[in-house]
This record gives structure tokens, sequence and C-alpha cells, in this order.
């Protein structure tokens, strides 16, 4: 696997340069989800006042079959494939180009995102502190977590010896001797702290988005953590020092982020989606699949429903397993809290967020006083246009599912290109973790 997102950012800072003036860069996005894969061609260039510009250009849809993805995993590669191939078609007819530099998400259940605090004794506390020792503390701090991570993900397989790789990283805090600094290079002291985000998934997961890629003539810049990428594609003013909760439903899991004042603070991800939710109108109701996805579709635009077909019974019935899902996301919540004050803000993404008992469910009274919050959470479904620094130019996204690609588009396009020493120094110690 690659550095991250790091070649992107190479290409991204050479926009930069008075010699980039004038340059395009163009990359695919590809969100390759349970109910559907998603394609994105995102165009980036230098505005005359030297700021970015980022645009969709082009965006394609195309629905998975039952069998092709299970809880966001690739099951069947040749099936998945076809139908990125089919969303790449659309995207790249729009735009008039198909951009070969591509970035994948990475979401399921056995993808586990883990933050963790380590501190580091330095030889000499009068030296300044320089971009090679920085490294070496990094790459310590990540030799560890991973360790942890291969005996948890392989846990929860359970097998005994699961190959797992690091796939996303991020450094969200910094002190040295106790005292917060956004850039540690230059500094003197005899302590350095790191406050780590890591995302990890079993081998297994990440070969068949490379075999995805490759069959699809892609050239992979990076596999980034889908939570982590909604999690961080607000504008920083939005959400200021408070924090809030990330919630992805989409058709296989639904991935929870936990943001505090330093940044993500961890994800979780549990195998319930929206395809629970049309499971249940099959038991209920005794219908066929492609039916009940179609009756909860339409419930969720307000639509009419097909004769026969009470709308009360459905609109119960989808609440009853909203119940149940809040359920498993609450415990998640608790999880990721560690008995800290959560956040008071929660938002919603993802095509399961269409459906409005998923919404009611997070406004009940219940669920939230059996977590650590101070007051009720304000509930707030998210728009494409959400996603800071970049501009929906096709005019085609408009709904909670079309937040997780662009978010991936954002992070690669917007956040990369601000990288700072030490997160350049992550980027190498993942490098040697041979990703």
């Amino acid at each position: 696997m690659q550095d991250l997102i790091g070649r992107v950012g190479e290409r991204m800072r050479g926009l930069r340069t008075p010699g980039g003036r004038g340059r395009q860069l163009a990359i695919t996005a590809l969100d390759i989800g349970t109910e559907y894969a998603k394609a994105l061609v995102v165009t980036a260039s230098q505005a005359d006042d030297g700021s970015l510009v980022a645009e969709v250009r082009g965006a394609g849809r195309t629905r998975q079959g039952l069998a092709h993805m299970q809880s966001g995993t690739v099951s069947d590669i040749d099936a998945v494939v076809a139908n990125c191939a089919a969303a790449l078609r659309e995207a790249a007819g729009a735009a008039g180009r198909r951009p070969a530099p591509a970035v994948i998400g990475i979401a399921g259940e056995l993808v586990k995102g883990m933050t963790s605090t380590v501190a580091t004794r330095r030889d000499d506390p009068r030296a300044p502190l320089d971009e090679a020792e920085l490294q070496r503390i990094v790459e310590h701090a990540q030799e560890e977590a991973l360790e942890e991570a291969e005996a948890q993900i392989a846990w929860e397989a359970g097998v005994p010896r699961l190959d797992v790789r690091l796939v996303h990283a991020a450094i969200t805090e910094i002190k040295v001797d106790g005292y917060p600094v956004s850039n540690p290079i230059g500094f003197t002291g005899a302590q350095v702290e790191l406050g780590l985000f890591n995302a990890f998934a079993p081998m297994v997961h990440l070969g068949a988005l490379q075999s995805v890629a490759n069959a699809l003539k892609l050239e992979l810049l990076g596999v980034i953590a889908e939570p982590y990428a909604v999690a961080t594609c607000l504008d920083p003013g939005e959400l200021g020092d408070a924090g809030a909760i990330f919630i992805d439903v989409g058709g296989g899991t639904t991935d929870v982020a936990l943001v505090r004042s330093g940044g993500v603070a961890g994800t979780k991800m549990l195998a319930l989606g929206g395809r629970a939710f049309t499971k249940g109108l099959v038991d209920r109701f005794d219908l066929g699949f492609e039916r009940a996805e179609a009756i909860k579709l339409a419930l969720a635009a307000d639509e009419p429903l097909p004769e026969g077909v009470e709308r009360d019974a459905v609109a119960a019935a989808l609440a009853e397993d909203a119940a149940v899902w809040r359920r498993g996301v609450g415990l998640m919540i608790d999880d990721l809290a560690a008995g800290e004050l959560l956040p008071g803000r929660v938002y919603l993404c993802g095509g399961g967020a269409r459906l409005p008992q998923v919404h009611a469910a997070l406004e009940d009274e219940g669920w939230w006083r059996d977590l650590p919050f101070a007051r009720r959470p304000a509930v707030r479904s998210m728009a494409p246009g959400d996603v800071a620094g970049i501009h929906d130019a096709t005019g085609t996204l408009a709904t909670e599912q079309d937040v997780t690609p662009l978010a991936l588009a954002h992070q690669a396009l917007i956040l990369d290109i601000q990288a700072s020493a030490a997160e350049r120094a992550m980027r190498r110690a993942v490098r040697n973790l041979d990703l």
C-alpha cells in the first residue's frame, strides 16, 4: 500500500509553486459501499489569489448486488469491479475525463480506529527536536499501536494470527514537557507526548481493494478510513473546540466517530446499516428484498407507497428496528466516551440517514440520558454542501449518501497540502511499516 495520501500532497503542493499556476490536478474518489459504488471526478487548481479551488466535475453511482459486499467488505471482487467500472464511466462521461490517480475509502466491521497517547523521554533534553528524531518517536509509537490492533482484530475475527495493516494515521495532539505545540520542530525539552489516531484493517480487506484498483487500471494514491474522512470534512470554524459525534449509516454498517478538541478521539463500526431495515420489512411483511427496498426508499422520500401497503405499518416496523440500531450505536458511543463528557452535537450522514425513523430514534428522550451527555444532543443531518472546500459543479450531489465520497476527496485534496513536519514524520513512519 502507498504512503496514505502523501503522493496526492506532493502533486497538490506543485500547484502552490509559482510554476504551478494554471496547472490542474484531477483525481478519482471511489466509495465502495455495501449498497452502492460511488465515484467522483474531482479537479483542483490554484486561483489568482493563490487559494485552492476544488470542484466535482463528474459523479456516478451503481447499485451493488446482495452478494457483492458483506458488512462493508468486498466478497465478490469481479462483481464489485464491474459495478465500480459502471460508476466510473458515468462520472467520467460527465467530467469528460477519467483520472487514473485515485483514493478509495475503507470501512467495515473489522476496520478499527483507535487513539493512543505515547510519552517518550529524550536522550538530550537541551537539543532542539528535529524531523529525524520526531520520526523515530512516531515509529516507536506506531509499532506499539500495531501490536495492540493485531491482537484486538484477531480476537474479534476469531483467527489466531491475522495479518493487520495500518491504513490511516494522524497526529491529534503534541506536547513537549506538557506544553501543547502544533509543530514540535526546534523545541527543547525532556519529554515528547503524542496523541495518535490510527485506523487498522485486515490485509485481506486491503488486498481486495488493491485488486479492485488494479482491475480498474487506477493508480491507487491512498486508502482512507471513511469515518475519519467524514469526521474531518467540516469547516473547523463550525466545530470549534466543542467537538461532535459523527454517525455514517451505510448499507451494511454504521460508522461512528468521536471528535474532541484535540481531533478524532476514536471510531467504531457496527454491522447494522440500511439493509438491516430492508430485511426487517422482508421478514414482517413477507416481501421480496427488492420490493421491500423500494418501499423503504419511498417512505424515506415521503413518496406514495404501492397500493395495499399501509404507511403506518411500515413506519412502525422501521421504528422498531431503528430502536435496536440505536441501542447498538449507543454502546459504541459509550465505549468511545470512556467515561468522559460527550459533545453536544451529533451529525448524521450516509444513505441510511435518510430514514426519518433513524433521526427520530436519536431524538428520543431515553437513549441519551444513559450516556455521559450534559444535555440532549442536537442532531443534524449533513448535506454535501457541508463538506468544506469542494464545490459540486455537477449539481447532482444532494443527499446524505453523497457526503462520504465528498469527504474522501476533501481529505485527499484539502487537508493533505497542509501537512506539518509532524505529519510528514507520520507518513515516513507509515512507509517504514511496509504498508
